[in-house]
């Protein structure tokens, strides 16, 4: 099937049905103690809920993601939405832009134009892509109930058909952070034929390391960096990745409950200094959580976790990424493998940043740094990208 195109257009009663359940909200009492110890704090939450029922539009923010050109098409059984933006230079070069969770296309608002016209942002038009940003399959507009779910390498070969088969790329490029990182790696490993390079802002060296008798003070701070995650920050992944149907009533019944697993995240993984509202602003973080609740997909987001929690590592040193490569290293990115566990794993390594501020949530926090960076890794790339059409 060829892709049709897609406009985001919320019915209204299923804003209604929203508005009712804002309304009746039962709030849970608080743990005395520091704000967000023991999790969400309860007077952020508070705000958050009542400027998501007194002052934000949701049809002015549908309008602004509507500027994109989406479209949808079936790719072995998912729904498959993207977001295709053609690139405004002499050769824009092909580019996968793959986003995590919690996250969605939202983050890439701001990024996307400056990838796809970098003359009109203080750029050379040469580095100009054509930016190809889809939902994760599972993940809110690539979502219909019931639908067969995806793990990483299949996510992957779904992405490779759809840039080569479908749009007709027949070399690309690719981005991503979080489980979108995982997936333009395996791109890089499985479907090197098809890669011009992989920029990631997440490294997906496995967890759990062969640690040598004698680490180097780099190994050793990420070992510890390593245990405090498993210890302090993992709890979501055991229950996504173990009883995820179980979690789900509760987040697909209750947008409060939903809202406070994902800013959460939004406020843990940043670089927002504690600040989660100034940092991103109420409207960011509503829009994110809008995809969830009105496509009812949280449920499915959920899978990457299980599959990945039953099956061996997707990316290794026994399938590395021997795609060029390169690595944004943001501060409060949540973890920080030493390079030279990273070298086993991506084999062409060519290029290493590390930025100065920003976290997990990379081309949302800073998207100029971000887009600096994609451009310059691909620009000696670039006489590789071809097109079939």
């Amino acid at each position: 099937m060829a892709p049709q195109p897609f406009t985001i257009r919320v019915p209204g009663e299923v804003l209604a049905d929203l508005h009712e359940r804002l309304a009746r909200v039962r709030w849970p009492d608080e743990i005395p103690g520091e704000p967000w110890k023991y999790g969400t704090d309860l007077a952020t939450m508070r705000a958050l809920l009542a400027y998501w029922r007194g002052r934000y539009d949701w049809r002015a923010r549908e309008a602004a993601l509507n500027r994109f050109r989406q479209f949808i098409v079936e790719r072995d059984g998912v729904p498959l939405h993207f977001i295709h933006e053609p690139g405004v230079g002499p050769a824009p070069t092909p580019l996968l832009l793959l986003h995590g969770w919690p996250g969605s296309v939202v983050e890439f608002q701001r990024i996307i134009p400056l990838l796809t016209d970098p003359g009109r942002h203080g750029g050379d038009p040469a580095d100009a892509f054509t930016v190809v940003a889809p939902s994760l399959p599972g993940y809110t507009f690539s979502f219909r109930p019931n639908q067969r779910r995806l793990s990483v390498p299949e996510i992957a070969d779904v992405f490779a058909t759809l840039m080569t088969d479908v749009l007709g790329y027949q070399r690309f490029a690719a981005q991503g952070g979080d489980w979108g990182a995982f997936v333009a790696s395996y791109l890089g490993a499985a479907h090197v034929e098809r890669m011009l390079g992989v920029h990631v802002n997440l490294l997906a060296v496995p967890r759990d390391p062969r640690a040598p008798a004698t680490p180097t003070p780099e190994e050793r701070r990420y070992l510890d960096e390593l245990d405090h995650w498993s210890r302090e920050e993992s709890g979501y992944q055991w229950i996504q990745g173990t009883r995820p149907q179980t979690l789900a009533y509760a987040l697909t019944d209750s947008p409060a409950g939903l809202a406070a697993w994902i800013l959460e995240k939004f406020r843990a993984w940043s670089d927002c200094d504690g600040d989660v509202e100034k940092r991103f602003g109420w409207d960011v973080i509503l829009d994110n959580v809008m995809l969830y609740w009105v496509t009812g997909a949280i449920n499915s987001s959920f899978w990457p976790y299980y599959a990945r929690r039953h099956a061996p590592w997707p990316i290794s040193d026994k399938r590395p990424v021997t795609a060029p490569a390169a690595y944004a290293e943001f501060p409060r990115e949540i973890l920080h493998p030493p390079r030279t566990w990273t070298s086993r794993v991506y084999t062409d390594l060519r290029r290493w940043t590390s930025m100065k501020r920003g976290g997990h949530f990379a081309a949302l926090e800073e998207p100029e740094a971000l887009a600096d960076d994609v451009r310059a890794f691909f620009r000696s790339l670039r006489q590789g990208a071809q097109t079939l059409t």
